[in-house]
């Protein structure tokens, strides 16, 4: 029979001290209280984190491929690019593979070091873009877009999602080119624009002015500005006639990955692969402004993690060094028993732990039920201009969720040890006395 725990199951039980239970209530709360702070925080996160990334990557996906005069200008006017290329459109049948990777923890790296990493995924989709700067004309407005040029081998998965009215897709004709055009909530608002709505959009081409008639097929909101400000779709054909491009002429590719993980090692790998003239950036050294914005995310993660742990196990070493203090005749009468310090520690580091998982089962109920609550209800609501979503994300984590209770749960016995020790200068005469 395991005598510490049996002893500490008689003392949780039978505990008829009101200042144990006012101790013990409390030391519940404030482990709940940690946990539930803990899942919320690192659900919204990780939900900002995924929602936003989802965003940028569904309109740009992960890696461009252009002119290398085109990325060094970072211009919206580009050179054209020939499609004959050895990468498209096969670069899509990359998959997993294997690639160095210097060894790296907690912030150091040693170059020296290198370790074989394997991708977790590879490419999975490559399509082609037409980028140009045009000026749209209505009857009582005028304002500048970027048109962006989209082929048959456009992914409409993502846009989909996003579609508030009309067609999801442009209507890409075999013969001739489309007068389709897709344009944001955002754009539509500011130009009085509607479903069926035709308007000029002028083209400057070598100081000569070319205008183009466009009808409003569907419009769309990411809630991303930067891109439902400036952007509208259009059939990539047209755009090649205003350039008078040829048909397999192209501003650049865009590259889906299936795993953001894998980002760094497959932009090196795709940029290895291309000739002399190309050049590749990954989406995150295109848009570093909000992905430096979604890494300091995690520095508060971390954050609000310390704290609510270091809250949770000052509170519970102050309720264990008052139980201790409670119980000291009966630790003397333990040792006058012949019953050794560890043995006696033990039983205190059981009502510790008692008390941890009491507040750790509450603290994952009340967590993960507000949680779902949001994600569901959609309760907490945010201006979209500020944080690019309209509903705060939640994005829970079943392995997440798993480590922060075992992760707490560890740490909080760890330190518990430190003021059981307080068993150890306490002598079954001065135990008697205490009484």
């Amino acid at each position: 029979m395991n005598l510490p725990f049996f002893i500490a199951n008689k003392v949780i039980t039978n505990s008829s001290l009101s200042l144990s239970k006012l101790i013990i209530r409390i030391s519940i709360i404030a482990v709940a209280l940690g946990m539930t702070v803990m899942i919320v925080s690192t659900s919204l996160i990780s939900g900002f984190k995924k929602e936003i990334s989802n965003k940028i990557f569904g309109f740009w996906g992960h890696i461009h491929i252009m002119d290398f005069e085109n990325v060094s200008s970072n211009a919206y006017e580009t050179s054209p690019i020939s499609t004959n290329q050895d990468f498209y459109p096969h670069l899509d049948t990359v998959k997993s593979f294997t690639y160095p990777k210097p060894f790296s923890f907690l912030g150091y790296t040693d170059e020296e070091w290198i370790q074989e990493k394997k991708t977790r995924g590879g490419i999975n989709h490559i399509q082609t873009f037409v980028q140009k700067i045009g000026v749209i004309k209505t009857k009582e407005e005028i304002e500048g877009i970027v048109l962006k040029g989209i082929g048959k081998d456009y992914n409409w998965s993502y846009l989909e999602k996003f579609m508030e009215e009309g067609s999801q897709h442009i209507h890409l004709d075999d013969t001739t080119s489309s007068r389709d055009i897709l344009i944001s909530r955002q754009t539509a608002d500011r130009l009085k624009l509607k479903l069926g709505d035709k308007f000029l959009i002028y083209f400057v081409k070598k100081e000569n002015q070319i205008r183009k008639r466009f009808e409003v097929k569907g419009i769309y909101k990411t809630g991303l500005e930067e891109y439902d400000s400036k952007y509208a779709l259009v059939d990539i054909r047209v755009l090649q006639e205003i350039n008078k491009w040829e048909p397999d002429q192209v501003s650049g590719f865009e590259i889906f990955i299936d795993d953001i993980k894998d980002l760094e090692p497959i932009g090196e790998a795709v940029y290895d692969q291309l000739p002399m003239n190309l050049f590749s950036q990954t989406i995150k050294q295109i848009e570093p402004n909000i992905f430096g914005w979604l890494e300091l995310q995690d520095v508060n993660e971390v954050v609000i993690l310390v704290l609510m742990i270091l809250v949770g196990l000052i509170t519970m070493a102050t309720a264990l060094l008052v139980l201790i203090l409670e119980r000291t005749n009966m630790i003397g009468i333990l040792k006058s028993f012949g019953a050794t310090n560890w043995t006696i520690q033990k039983i205190f580091l059981y009502y510790g732990a008692y008390i941890a998982a009491i507040g750790l089962l509450i603290g994952n109920v009340v967590g993960i039920g507000l949680c779902l609550i949001q994600k569901y209800g959609e309760v907490i609501r945010l201006s979209e201009e500020d944080y690019y979503v309209a509903v705060a994300p939640i994005d829970m984590s079943f392995w997440t969720i798993l480590l922060l209770n075992v992760g707490t749960l560890a740490i909080t016995i760890l330190i518990l040890i430190i003021p059981s020790l307080l068993v150890r200068f306490i002598t079954p005469v001065e135990a008697v006395r205490y009484k």
